[in-house]
């Protein structure tokens, strides 16, 4: 690997998410804190994983699951002291596991100081910190607010400041002006101020949001390029810390995705939400048509960047990237109840409830880690965790990590009433049922099969730093795929439909492929030629035949 590739350790890295709160508590107050995660490093240590996202972990009012910070510089007492988080930061770096942490810089709680001065004194600094009008335009902006069914303006009067505020997400979260120099200074110092602390970059919450403006901008030089931003931001953090990483939320246009990598100079990473909604519509359907239409259409990015692929994550499954029509397909195969939809767009559902099938949870993991691109896994997803549609909105898919049968799945020894999300209790994805526990000691479990799976992708660079290429199978319900860096070339082969499928892949000469999973594909004499289960998946090395 050259000099210039040695920071992009994002390009082979293997992330996963958590919220603290809900991942183990260790004082028995009902929520999750950095002690716990501290004591649970060993688990992630032993799944694999090279990078932990860590959900807000600030101040809050917790309105909107910390999204909504009051602190930008703190920890949350609730999850621990800073002290706490600095330890945890050194223990996993000390095991090869890196820090995201979320960036929420798109708005602030209507408790912040800065909001809080800004509505009470007109001439205030901070006033400008917000965007502000005395007559909200006639028609609401063309995306409107975020969520729909619960806030009916991105415009709200207060009552104090006299005026109205912008927010594109909820009342109680007024838009920060990133178009204000004083409020990029801002940013700049909380970037600096972690990085300082050891994390390797940031999540940056609503990027697509954040460089919008309702009206016009403070800045002049920003008025036709607000991503002038992002460069300035990416410039700041490289000067900080030259291996840094900055993962954007946006979940946007095919056609504008691109602008966001700009020429490697703005994000390194994106969200790759666009091959996510057709990856959906490719399990529900069982055709490999729409993930083979998602890689075709996905604009090339610059060698500095990549893509982060994920199955859930933990807001809803958004779909707002199929027609209507394909969105239905989705919706009749994974959420016939209405309950199982949120916001008129996605679903508020874990992964292995959706997909029913163990085996078909097993090959989805398969495609998650082959797909180019770096694979992100959420908490849960590698045991197979079950949602609780009983909670309110998002919360369903945010339940406490299940880690044994015991008392409230080991997260707490808390009464019931005070943990800050009840486990999931009930049915076949009951804690009882599935936990961290039963599945260490069942060789075919799904935490077993992810953490081989984990393994492998760490050995195969190709899947993140190499070329793809679809391959043609002559079967709909076969998605097989290829990727070649530094001579090297995997072949990955994936049955999305209930139906087995024999293929055989086009040969090159005097080759042959090497199994690198234990699977239930079957080649007969020719290693080309594959018989491939329902839901089977295999990964191939093609390798010289020399005589």
């Amino acid at each position: 690997m050259n000099e210039r590739d040695q920071g992009l350790w994002y390009k082979n890295a293997v992330l996963y998410g958590l919220d603290v709160a809900t991942f183990q508590d260790s004082n028995g107050d009902g929520i999750g804190d950095f002690p716990g995660l501290i004591d649970r490093l060993d688990y992630l240590t032993d799944l694999g994983v090279t990078c932990v996202w860590l959900l807000p972990f600030f101040p809050s009012p917790n309105r909107d699951n910390g999204y909504d910070v009051t602190d930008y510089l703190g920890v949350d007492p609730r999850l621990g002291t800073f002290d706490e988080f600095h330890r945890f930061v050194r223990k996993a770096g000390e095991r090869g596991i890196r820090v995201l942490i979320d960036l929420v810089m798109d708005h602030t709680s209507n408790e912040h100081p800065w909001f809080r001065a800004a509505r009470q004194d007109p001439a205030s600094r901070y006033r400008r910190y917000y965007t502000w009008t005395d007559s909200p335009p006639p028609h609401e902006p063309e995306k409107g607010n975020i969520f729909p069914d619960q806030e009916s303006s991105v415009w709200t009067f207060d009552e104090v400041a006299g005026q109205y505020y912008y927010h594109r997400f909820y009342h109680f979260e007024p838009d920060l002006d990133v178009m204000h120099p004083e409020v990029r200074e801002e940013i700049k110092r909380v970037i600096d101020f972690w990085l300082s602390f050891g994390v390797s970059g940031f999540r940056v919450d609503a990027v697509s949001h954040m460089i919008e403006s309702p009206i016009p901008v403070a800045d002049p030089a920003l008025v036709h390029d607000p991503h002038q931003v992002l460069r300035d931001l990416r410039s700041f953090a490289s000067s900080r810390r030259t291996d840094v990483a900055l993962l954007g939320e946006a979940d946007v246009k095919l056609e504008e995705l691109r602008a966001f990598f700009g020429e490697g100079s703005e994000l390194h990473l994106l969200y790759n939400f666009f091959l996510d909604n057709l990856l959906f519509l490719s399990l529900a359907t069982g055709r490999a048509e729409p993930i083979e239409r998602a890689l075709r259409l996905l604009p090339s990015i610059p060698h500095e960047c990549q893509w982060i692929n994920f199955l859930r994550n933990l807001d809803e499954l958004d779909l707002e990237r199929l027609t209507e029509d394909e969105r239905e397909q989705v919706y009749v195969a994974f959420a016939p109840d209405p309950e199982m939809r949120i916001f008129g767009r996605g679903i508020r559902r874990r992964l292995a409830p959706m997909l029913g099938d163990p085996r078909k949870v097993r090959m989805a993991l398969s495609l998650l880690f082959s797909l180019p691109g770096t694979p992100m896994l959420i908490y849960g997803d590698e045991i197979g965790m079950g949602e609780n549609l009983s909670l309110d909105g998002r919360n369903a898919v945010r339940t406490p990590m299940q880690w044994s049968s015991a008392r409230h799945a080991g997260f707490s020894t808390a009464a019931a009433q005070v943990l800050t999300v009840p486990v999931v209790t009930k049915g076949q994805f009951s804690y009882r049922r599935i936990n961290v526990d039963r599945q260490v000691v069942e060789q075919d479990s799904t935490l077993n099969i992810a953490k081989r799976l984990i393994r492998l992708r760490r050995q195969c660079p190709e899947w993140g730093w190499g070329m793809c290429r679809v391959l043609a199978t002559g079967e709909p319900g076969i998605f097989a795929h290829s990727c070649e860096w530094k001579g090297q070339r995997l072949i990955a082969v994936h049955n999305l439909a209930e139906k087995a499928a024999s293929v055989r892949l086009d040969r090159e000469p005097e080759t042959t492929l090497t199994p690198l999973l234990p699977n239930d594909c079957r080649s007969h004499g020719d290693s080309h030629r594959l018989e491939i289960p329902s839901y089977g998946y295999g990964w191939y090395r093609v390798e010289k035949t020399y005589h």
